[in-house]
């Protein structure tokens, strides 16, 4: 991980939010993954729409149960800068390892941007972005 200054813990912060959404991952529990975002919170994930608010999110991860069985995120290349004090903001990459139903696995990699945010004490995720990197940029003159 780069940016952010000397002697900050803002890298550890993010590195801990990333190692607690793999946590609840790895047998694909939606509630604890769910657990990790605010209750305000805004989520764009692989599926069409906008999650906003804990249940929406909770709702996307749901919606995986059967599917998926297991997933670890792995953070890499991040840029991670304190915004203030209690708001960072980390963006660059993240691996993906998923496990499917059927026995299947993947492995991508995937731009990610996460704002976290300390709200009674606790770090937890306020807006969380995940996109596959574009093969040519969305000029719309493909």
């Amino acid at each position: 991980m780069n940016g952010s200054s000397s002697g900050d813990d803002s890298h550890a912060i993010v590195a801990a939010a990333a190692e607690a959404w793999s946590d609840a991952g790895r047998t694909w529990d939606p509630a604890a993954i769910a657990r990790g975002y605010t209750d305000d919170a805004v989520f764009f994930g692989g599926r069409p729409g906008l999650q906003q608010g804990s249940a929406g999110v909770r709702a996307y991860f749901d919606s995986y149960v059967g599917t998926i069985t297991s997933a670890r995120l792995t953070l890499r290349d991040q840029q991670v800068f304190r915004l203030a004090p209690d708001v960072i903001l980390a963006q660059g990459f993240g691996h993906f390892a998923l496990g499917f139903a059927d026995g299947r696995s993947t492995d991508t990699v995937q731009r990610t941007t996460l704002v976290l945010v300390r709200r009674a004490g606790q770090w937890k995720i306020l807006q969380h972005h995940f996109s596959v990197e574009p093969t040519s940029p969305p000029l719309g003159l493909d």
